[in-house]
């Protein structure tokens, strides 16, 4: 039985745990294969044959060329690779069109870029946390370098148009960004599909150790390293390649490749489910996010008249997360829900729930059963419940 030892693990977006047919790939990289991939004698020639082997595995799976595959130290490293390497190589366009719910490995590289002379245009999103193909085609200008829109939004998993999106960008001969980190693993992800000239993967969030991720790069997509070095992956990320944790992430990428309609289903199943339950044992229940176009695995949820973090508190049986930031003196709300068009109170009472591959639905009931005890007990007090 589940206890606040081992509570139920519903926090699948913030990061998940290392599969074990990832840890198995991993292992001889870690024990025996140890050589150099840049070195050419055998035991670096085993390194780089593994490295190649990842880098068609990941292309494999967002329908990209395996020398459109650069390895990255994780998501956040990809999407300044993507935002600061773009705009460094380029001279004659200084306009950036971002939205104001990105993860801030988006947001803090383009507020970087604002404050040195770019102009970033900020879109806002409606009401389920989507930008509006209208509301971004007046900002889409001949001046502008880069659209950088995420995939799918962290908080609220809800999926961007990004098809639309790189459109309009296209039309005025912009090139296209998105991080697709919460996305890749959960839904198919096809690069030509979305139209994207640049796409962000972090491997944590698929079941690859944290640590690895991948930017991937158009072919004739020009960019800037920001690391100055040696050569390694086509001279934009110099430094000797971590051989074993990118064998990780091209097995967790076939992984998911493998079994990704059967494992999205399942999890979409599951998370209906849950809520059903929870909508069912605490009226006033609001969703926050789109109620379709969303990933299969995310439950965004305002509890009426209490804090999320305070339901979290009095619910030690569960691991989740809320969008708010503590800090001394008391809590901001989550800045994607007020972008939505929440009252500030309203997002304080947010508490994300992200499934993942091995959530069961014993799991999911007695994780509703528990997070509405705990919503009861505080708004109507413990004698009451």
């Amino acid at each position: 039985m589940t206890n606040s030892q081992t509570p139920i693990y519903l926090d699948h977006n913030a990061t998940t745990p290392v599969h074990p047919e990832v840890v198995e790939a991993m292992l001889p990289y870690l024990r025996e294969h140890f050589g150099n991939p840049s070195s050419g004698h055998v035991y670096g020639q085993r390194a780089h044959a593994a490295i190649e082997h990842a880098r068609e595995q990941v292309a494999s799976l967002i329908g990209a060329q395996p020398d459109e595959i650069v390895f990255t130290s994780g998501g956040t490293e990809a999407n300044n690779l993507a935002i600061r390497g773009i705009a460094e190589f380029t001279e004659n366009r200084r306009h950036i069109v971002t939205s104001t719910v990105e993860h801030p490995a988006t947001a803090r590289p383009c507020a970087y870029l604002e404050r040195h002379g770019f102009e970033v245009t900020w879109l806002p999103v409606d009401s389920d946390g989507r930008v509006r193909q209208g509301e971004a085609r007046p900002f889409v200008r001949g001046d502008t370098l880069l659209a950088t829109i995420m995939l799918a939004q962290n908080e609220t998993g809800t999926l961007m148009p990004i098809r639309e999106l790189s459109d309009l960008a296209h039309a005025k001969g912009a090139l296209v960004h998105t991080d697709a980190a919460q996305a890749v693993g959960k839904i198919p992800v096809e690069v030509d599909d979305l139209g994207a000239d640049l796409l962000s993967i972090a491997g944590h969030k698929l079941y690859a150790p944290k640590g690895v991720g991948a930017l991937y790069v158009r072919r004739g997509v020009r960019l800037a390293p920001l690391v100055l070095g040696a050569g390694h992956e086509g001279g934009l990320r110099p430094g000797t390649e971590n051989v074993p944790y990118i064998v990780g992430l091209g097995a967790a990428c076939e992984l998911a490749g493998r079994d990704q309609e059967t494992e999205s289903t399942r999890q979409r199943a599951l998370r209906d489910d849950l809520w059903k339950r929870l909508h069912t044992a605490i009226p006033g229940l609001r969703l926050n996010g789109h109620p379709t176009e969303r990933l299969p695995n995310t439950l965004n949820v305002s509890f009426p008249g209490a804090k999320g973090s305070a339901v979290l508190a009095a619910a030690p049986e569960i691991a989740a997360s809320t969008g708010s930031a503590c800090h001394e003196g008391g809590e901001s709300p989550s800045g994607v829900l007020l972008a939505m068009g929440r009252e500030p109170e309203e997002a304080l009472e947010a508490l994300r729930l992200s499934l993942g591959r091995h959530t069961t639905q014993r799991e999911v009931e007695e994780a509703a059963a528990a997070l509405a005890r705990a919503f009861h007990r505080i708004v109507r007090g413990p004698r009451q419940v």
